[in-house]
């Protein structure tokens, strides 16, 4: 049986469930996914000492906290770190002109959408995406830190992610600040307050949040971590990403 195929890869999973997956399919979606998860570590290959930020892509995110994102973004170009993105519009936009201002690198992983969301025009590295896993994975695999600008579903998604990688071990001091505290602190109050007591996370998850407003503070933590890890590692650390 030959199933109908849409945009939503889950949603194609789904009628397998339902109706009986189809091995030949099956077969070429594993290639498919295969093949775009080795085009990706390939091109990021080239990438060092990389930050992610995260972001809305709303033009109204970008109206009321991009000057933000740029800033930062500058800031830790400066301090020899590459910034990398989803590589959409709004505070990724942002970020990455920030970046490219700054005369760093500024790496965006797009996604298709089947919503046009088109490629921002500050970026100096392109890594195109399909699967939405796979974009995930290369935005944590090649960075040292996570900087959560204000965002929606996405973002939040990212966010705990972030928390429960690191929370399992399988990320090592790695720092996740959020900025734009007005925006975060209700959800942070809310963690300490509600999920603590309720037993469900611990106070260390919410302890490991950082909520900043200041660039250079975004920067000193960062450089901080990068060089613990790089130590622990036993990995010569380059001046222009040392401790601040």
């Amino acid at each position: 049986m030959t199933m109908p195929t849409s945009f939503d890869v889950l949603a194609d999973l789904r009628v397998a469930a339902l109706v009986g997956a189809n091995s030949i399919e099956d077969q070429q979606r594993v290639q498919r996914i295969a093949a775009e998860a080795a085009a990706s570590f390939t091109t990021m290959a080239q990438v060092r000492n990389g930050v992610t930020i995260f972001g809305s892509a709303q033009a109204a995110a970008e109206t009321r906290w991009g000057a933000l994102a740029e800033e930062v973004a500058a800031q830790l170009a400066a301090a020899g770190f590459t910034v990398i993105t989803g590589g959409g519009p709004g505070l990724m936009a942002a970020a990455n002109r920030g970046a490219r201002g700054a005369g760093a690198a500024s790496v965006g992983l797009t996604i298709e959408l089947p919503h046009d969301e088109p490629p921002n025009v500050h970026l100096t590295l392109r890594v195109p995406f399909h699967y939405f896993f796979l974009r995930k994975l290369a935005l944590v695999r090649h960075s040292c830190a996570f900087v959560l600008l204000p965002g929606g579903v996405g973002t939040l998604d990212e966010l705990f992610e972030a928390l429960n990688l690191r929370r399992t071990n399988r990320l090592e001091s790695f720092p996740v600040i959020l900025v734009g505290a007005e925006y975060w602190l209700g959800l942070v109050a809310w963690l300490r307050d509600t999920a603590v007591p309720g037993g469900t996370i611990t106070p260390e998850d919410v302890a490991g949040l950082t909520v900043t407003d200041d660039p250079l503070e975004v920067v000193a933590r960062v450089a901080h971590c990068h060089a613990t890890l790089c130590q622990a590692l036993g990995i010569a650390l380059p001046p222009s990403t040392g401790a601040q």
